[in-house]
């Protein structure tokens, strides 16, 4: 990576493409193909491509894991036949099955509770979620914002794998679920998608006034398989790794603000890389991020 990333950035500076490829020892064809995807995808092209199937289907739709859980509210001692036998006059064939009823209520935590809420989205104790590879846990964030030198407002969004420390993605975006849902589209078809993600009780991951506290984007995941692990409000400890890269980011970037947004993305998409394939981690034995972590194959 290393490599690419010098080749590109000395042709950037008024190099030629034959020069550098007989220093680097690559054939023309090698260098173009590099410089051609830097300009059209950025520091992201030079990674190596995921041979991944671009696609996933849905386990279930949003609007079906919320009907689920409006039927469930309605009738709290019904269970998953009775919920299906109710929610099929409605959806038809596209009702889920017993057993897609019966996971969907587990991950809400709809299961063992014996009593009403108030409020339901309220989380008393510690996650308790261990990863123990790749992609079994992400940690999410948004990091606090700051504005550059013309004032424009820059809000990373922050996905992390927490087994490998790898950071999937940083980007100054809006905290509007249309905004982000985007992002972890892009994200599930390039690296999974993950057993659980772990986030806070903010916008837009979580509604505190929504059953079992989920958004459109926590109920899209859960309708995915994903398991929605939240930390307890006001107890950023729960997620301390995380916060500790947020400490890094507000060190070697957030203190010396960019001219601009587009410019203030460039040097966060650097500092990703760096962060991920130079930096070596203690917690890794000396190893980089990178160097940890793997895409799994999904079925």
């Amino acid at each position: 990576m290393s490599q690419k990333l010098e080749f590109v950035e000395r042709f950037e500076k008024g190099e030629t493409v034959a020069a550098l490829c007989r220093e680097y020892g690559v054939s023309r064809q090698t260098g173009h193909k590099w410089i051609r995807r830097f300009k059209e995808q950025g520091y992201d092209g030079l990674e190596e491509q995921s041979r991944r199937p671009r696609s996933a289907p849905l386990a279930t739709a949003e609007e079906l894991v919320i009907a689920t859980l409006q039927a469930r509210e309605e009738h709290p001692r019904w269970g998953p036949y009775k919920l299906h036998t109710l929610l099929r006059r409605r959806f038809g064939q596209q009702t889920p099955s017993k057993r897609t009823i019966a996971r969907i209520l587990l991950r809400a935590n709809k299961v063992r509770e014996r009593r009403k809420r108030t409020p339901i989205s309220v989380v008393e104790r510690a996650p308790a979620v261990t990863a123990h590879a790749p992609n079994d846990v992400w940690t999410v964030d948004f990091k606090g914002w700051w504005r550059t030198l013309n004032g424009d407002k820059c809000e990373p969004l922050t996905v992390r794998d927490a087994y490998s420390r790898f950071l999937l993605d940083i980007v100054a975006c809006s905290t509007k679920s249309s905004a982000v849902r985007p992002i972890f589209e892009r994200l599930f078809r390039r690296y999974g998608i993950p057993k659980a993600i772990q986030c806070d009780n903010g916008v837009p991951f979580i509604s505190v006034r929504s059953r079992a506290g989920l958004s459109q984007l926590s109920a899209w995941w859960v309708s995915l398989g994903i398991r929605v692990v939240r930390s307890r409000p006001g107890c950023p400890q729960d997620n301390g790794g995380h916060e500790r890269m947020h400490a890094d980011v507000r060190a070697d970037v957030q203190s010396r603000p960019a001219a601009n947004r587009a410019e203030q993305q460039r040097l966060l998409d650097r500092w990703r890389q760096e962060f991920n394939r130079v930096r070596p981690h203690q917690a890794l034995g000396g190893r980089t991020p990178a160097e940890v972590y793997k895409v799994r194959a999904q079925p």
